[in-house]
C-alpha cells in the first residue's frame, strides 16, 4: 500500500508535475536505457549518478559524462539511441499512484502542466501509454526553455502558459534539482519518493 503525498497548506491554481519519477514511475527504465545505449561506448553511469542528476535533458547528460571520462560520444546519436531504447519499453511503464490520485482528484478543478527534462516527444509517448495525456494543458519538454533545472525558467513557462502566477502554483518533483527549481520559481512544491525509495531498482542488465 502506498503513501499518501502530503500537500503544503493554501490553496494552489495550477498544479505543475515533473513527469519521469512523478507522474510515470520510468526512471528504472531510463537507467536500463542509459546503460544500454552508454554500453554501445563504453562508458560508465553509476545508478547513483543517475538518480543525482535527475531532470538534466539527455545531450547536456552526454556532454558531461564525455568530459568525465575523457570521451568523444556524438552527443546527438547517443541522444537518439537511448531515447528509442526507452520508447522501446513503454509497455513497461507504471503510473505513481501516490502522484496519479492527485491528478485524479483535481482534473477539471484547476489546470495542470508537466515540466519536463526530456524531450516533449518522449514525454507525450510516456503519457500517451498511460491514457494520461489528455489531462494536462500544456507540456513543457527540454525544447522550450534554455536553462534547465535546477534554474526556475521551466516552471515560469508553465504558470505563464497556464496564465497562473508563480506563487500560486503547486510543483511535484522528485529530484533535487527539481525541487531547487521550484524554490527559485518562488513555487511551493511536494516532494514524491524516488523509485529506490518506493522500493523500485534498475535491473541494469536487463
Amino acid at each position: 500500500m502506498y503513501k499518501k503525498l502530503k500537500l503544503p497548506e493554501g490553496s494552489f491554481r495550477a498544479y505543475l508535475f515533473d513527469c519521469d519519477g512523478t507522474i510515470v514511475d520510468s526512471m528504472p527504465l531510463h537507467y536500463v536505457a542509459w546503460r544500454k545505449a552508454l554500453g554501445e561506448w563504453s562508458c560508465e553511469f553509476s545508478e547513483e549518478l543517475f538518480y543525482a542528476w535527475g531532470g538534466k535533458p539527455i545531450p547536456e547528460i552526454i556532454s558531461r559524462l564525455n568530459e568525465m571520462h575523457g570521451l568523444t560520444m556524438p552527443v546527438e546519436t547517443v541522444t537518439l539511441r537511448k531515447e528509442k531504447l526507452f520508447l522501446d519499453s513503454l509497455d513497461q511503464l507504471k503510473p505513481i499512484p501516490e502522484v496519479l490520485e492527485h491528478i485524479e482528484a483535481q482534473h477539471g478543478c484547476i489546470p495542470f502542466a508537466v515540466v519536463s527534462g526530456g524531450s516533449r516527444h518522449a514525454v507525450m509517448r510516456s503519457l500517451s501509454a498511460l491514457q494520461l495525456l489528455d489531462k494536462f494543458e500544456t507540456i513543457v519538454g527540454a525544447e522550450d526553455y534554455t536553462r534547465s533545472k535546477p534554474a526556475p525558467d521551466a516552471f515560469l513557462v508553465a504558470a505563464e502558459r497556464l496564465g497562473v502566477e508563480p506563487g500560486d502554483c503547486l510543483v511535484f518533483e522528485d529530484t533535487a534539482m527539481g525541487l531547487q527549481a521550484a524554490a527559485a520559481a518562488g513555487m511551493a512544491a511536494v516532494r514524491v519518493p524516488s523509485a529506490a525509495e518506493r522500493g523500485v531498482h534498475a535491473l541494469a542488465e536487463s
